[in-house]
């Protein structure tokens, strides 16, 4: 194969090296789905395994899409969007790729380097689901606490909601001051079971994380959390500069998780979830004996919207309801 400066993938199988070549876009998703661009027959890659998508400054980013086996590069788990460099070893599961990006002819990247207007825009429309969970009453928390105390708080909760998140597939998008935004890419075609499980499983591992936490600080009242989750289509890619990248996501889907999430408070609620998520939610177990619909008003937005919320006692009864389900012992 001539490749010219034509940036591909190299897998290696039995029979010989097979070159994808990363033509024809500026994404490319790996699986074992047939709607992948690059189907891999390997049973531990996942459906909708990995991405590869391309800036305009020619740089090449690698996502892994909640894979339950995980996304390598040379022996490194990648937990949030990696940029790839000319002759990355990429693993899928059991199946091992190379990353070849010939240097391409024109300006060097350095003459680029300092122009804060040179902005690598590149998104696309993926079905998302997106969660925030943020910490309650964190401004009471603040004017009570020692600064050592609160910082070495936060600094706590954030380490061990980074490494929750993690477990369940996803990653933690953005730290916003008491706050943290999460993402699950799904599949073009819809969600499976086990992913939206996963989601709220790590909710619910994160509450209780958050109650364990707060017994080992001197704190005025019980630490407690909120969430909002949000599923739908948004645009996801790199929002930052050149030299700054800000891989993240950007919509309606992702403004209005934040704002269910606000909404927990005005409905005296733990959990508030957009509508789509709950359709997906009611299709696994006893959703409509744990969460309850209730008409909000969200800020920014004209008209009422509807959301379906519970309390995280619910939510563990939900969880529970679906392992007994599953041993078919209801």
């Amino acid at each position: 194969m001539t490749t010219g400066s034509t940036p591909y993938l190299i897998l290696r199988t039995a029979s010989g090296n097979r070159y994808l070549p990363l033509v024809g876009g500026n994404h490319w998703t790996v699986g074992r789905n047939e709607d992948n661009n690059f189907v891999i027959r390997d049973r531990w890659i996942s459906r909708n395994h990995s991405m590869l998508q391309c800036t305009e400054t020619g740089d090449f980013y690698l996502i892994d899409l909640g894979s339950r086996n995980g996304t390598f590069v040379n022996g490194r788990r990648v937990s949030i969007p990696m940029i790839l460099g000319n002759g990355d070893r990429i693993t899928f599961g059991q199946t091992e790729l190379d990353f070849r990006c010939p240097p391409k002819e024109g300006p060097k990247t350095s003459e680029f380097v300092g122009k804060e207007t040179s902005t690598s825009v590149l998104h696309v429309r993926r079905l998302m689901s997106v969660m925030v969970v943020d910490i309650r009453d964190f401004t009471v928390l603040a004017r009570k606490l020692d600064e050592k105390v609160l910082s070495s708080l936060i600094g706590d909760w954030f380490r061990q909601a980074g490494g929750i998140i993690r477990d369940s597939g996803s990653w933690v998008d953005k730290y916003i001051g008491d706050a943290v935004m999460s993402l699950w890419f799904h599949g073009e075609t819809g969600i499976a079971k086990e992913e939206i499980i996963q989601i709220f499983q790590a909710i619910s591992d994160l509450n209780k994380m958050t109650h364990d936490l707060g017994n080992h600080y001197p704190l005025p009242f019980q630490l407690r959390i909120g969430a909002g989750i949000n599923t739908g289509y948004a645009m996801v890619g790199n929002t930052g500069t050149g030299d700054r990248p800000d891989y993240t996501a950007i919509g309606d889907t992702v403004n209005t998780a934040f704002r269910l999430e606000s909404c927990t408070k005005q409905i005296q609620r733990d959990i508030a979830l957009g509508e789509t998520t709950y359709n997906y939610l009611a299709e696994v177990g006893k959703a409509q004996q744990r969460f309850r619909q209730h008409t909000v008003h969200l800020k920014g937005y004209e008209t009422p919207t509807i959301t379906y919320a519970s309390t995280f006692e619910e939510l563990d009864n939900f969880l529970l309801d679906k392992i007994l389900l599953d041993n078919k012992v209801l």
